[in-house]
């Protein structure tokens, strides 16, 4: 007969293994490996809230959004694979057409796409739409909704977006379809959006970021909400095919990273693949905005 203290180890043992497998990725070959992870603050009003992030093709250089209409740019140093500083290079405001300060709901932007030439969009929620963007004065113009957009609840609509390599592109919406296991997958070409494919959902998790490699794959970042803090997951869709069957890259415990909210997909100079994305701290104390980076390993 064992001990208390045996028991009591045994028992700790079988529940980290159990709390460890449903950190694994599952049954692919693909593998995320963490390579950074840093806290940035900076003393500005305006700091924080960050929903959309974009990197160019070395991964130098940032571009993030403001949940309260700011855009930033900023630039990353890294030593031996590892962030170790950040620098503010410019920020502006989000601003209509007409060139006016986005006010009040109008201002809540969440997801941020930019296409190799370019080319930029922004997705919003609250007032849900997606509209192109001026990346150096911040100006936003609005593209046709769906007919579905007006049908989002007021905060939980269209915080992941992401551009094809063909120049399509794509978006979901937080909130779940009337179908409460599929996600629509909204797709902009030719003046139009249409629902090109209902992915899988997952569980309590909900779409809040992505972005498309070269290869058409879809990397879709998910946030399920706990009472021991946030979960975040990572699944790549394969675009290329309909339906579009998925591999999950991450499932991690609760409060393992912080409100984890968009995901940005490039290339180092070697041609591996690798993921950057932030938190929004959600302007409170207690939050953090985080950088966390992977690398993609077959």
């Amino acid at each position: 007969m064992q001990s208390g203290a045996g028991e009591l180890k045994h028992l700790v043992l079988a529940i980290g293994l159990a709390l460890w497998g449903s950190y694994l990725p599952g049954q692919s070959k693909l593998t995320l490996v963490q390579t950074s992870n840093v806290v940035w603050k900076l003393p500005h009003a305006w700091f924080g809230g960050f929903s959309g992030i974009e990197t160019n093709d070395n991964g130098e250089t940032l571009y993030l959004l403001s949940d309260r209409g700011t855009l930033a740019q900023a630039r990353l140093f890294r030593e031996h694979d590892k962030i170790t500083s950040i620098q503010l290079l410019s920020q502006v405001t989000l601003r209509n057409a007409n060139g006016a300060p986005l006010q009040g709901a109008f201002r809540d932007a969440e997801g941020l796409a930019i296409a190799s030439d370019g080319r930029a969009f922004v997705s919003f929620e609250f007032r849900h739409r997606v509209a192109r963007l001026n990346l150096i004065t911040g100006r936003t113009t609005r593209l046709p909704d769906h007919a579905d957009f007006a049908d989002f609840s007021t905060n939980s609509g269209l915080e992941a977006l992401a551009i094809h390599p063909d120049g399509r592109l794509f978006t979901l919406a937080e909130s779940r379809a009337s179908v409460p296991d599929k996600l629509p997958l909204y797709a902009f070409d030719h003046g139009a959006w249409r629902i090109v494919d209902n992915l899988e959902a997952s569980g309590g998790f909900r779409p809040v970021g992505a972005d498309i490699d070269s290869h058409g794959y879809l990397y879709l970042l998910e946030r399920a909400i706990t009472p021991l803090g946030f979960r975040s997951q990572i699944r790549r869709f394969d675009l290329n095919r309909t339906p579009a069957p998925s591999v999950t890259l991450l499932s991690s415990l609760p409060a393992t990273y912080d409100n984890l909210e968009s995901l940005s997909v490039w290339q180092d100079s070697n041609g591996r693949t690798r993921l950057t994305l932030i938190s929004d701290d959600n302007f409170f104390s207690l939050q953090a905005t985080q950088i966390v980076e992977f690398l993609l390993t077959e």
